[in-house]
């Protein structure tokens, strides 16, 4: 399978030989179709496709063909060969796309975990395969330390080994964990994969020009980006 994913434009091209095969989470995404149209079949999710997706219909689509896929606004897809002993963790909403006949797991969160960020259940797959990332920005990876945590904003976060040690947190001083969204601590061994596309929306308002005073107060009491709007 052949992915070509130019940042700036806002689409992918899928290319696939005809012993290749992939399902599409999103059928809506595909925009243009080159090939037979019987190398199409949309088939109906499981029900754990569903609930996680919030979608009913995925899409397999056979080789030889391409497509294209339209993506959201700042966002690239990102394509991830995923070996057999894979043991990463991801988070399925970024998942647009993934070769047929890999495997996949369901791990559910720890309460805490979950109740903060709305997320109660990660993926592992397992390959030989491929699978394409839907990522705002770029994506990062970064190795973890087994001394050394690594600290990555929640939302981020797109996949970690299963075996590392993770928990939510702030870090820094008093001030500093005050202004902060809460953040994934890590430590362990293995690749981290994050989304790099985060903003930050103070940065924002001033460059639209927003009131100094509103900035200030955000930066100086505590919560001060929660209630000052």
């Amino acid at each position: 399978m052949k992915v070509n994913a130019p940042a700036p434009v806002g689409h992918a091209m899928v290319e696939l030989t005809e012993e290749e095969a992939v399902h599409v989470l999103h059928p809506r995404s595909i925009i243009a179709f080159q090939g037979a149209p019987t190398l199409r079949e949309d088939k109906f999710m499981d029900l754990a496709g569903m609930y996680r997706k919030k979608k009913w219909i995925r899409s397999r689509m056979q080789g030889p063909s391409q497509f294209v896929l339209g993506l959201p606004a700042g966002c690239t897809l990102e394509p991830i060969d995923i070996p057999a002993d894979s043991d990463l963790m991801f988070d399925f909403r970024h998942v647009l796309l993934y070769s047929e006949g890999m495997g996949m797991k369901s791990r559910i969160q720890k309460f805490k975990t979950a109740w903060i960020t709305h997320e109660w259940v990660r993926m592992r797959f397992s390959g030989p395969g491929t699978l394409g990332i839907l990522v705002t920005g770029d994506l990062a990876v970064l190795q973890l330390d087994e001394n050394r945590p690594l600290y990555v904003e929640k939302s981020s976060l797109v996949a970690y080994p299963e075996k590392a040690n993770v928990k939510l947190t702030v870090y820094g001083n008093p001030l500093a964990s005050q202004h902060m969204q809460v953040q994934w601590e890590l430590t362990g061994k293995g690749p981290v994969l994050i989304q790099t596309g985060s903003r930050d929306p103070q940065l924002e308002d001033q460059l639209r020009g927003d009131s100094v005073i509103k900035r200030i107060l955000r930066e100086v009491l505590p919560f001060g980006s929660i209630y000052i709007k």
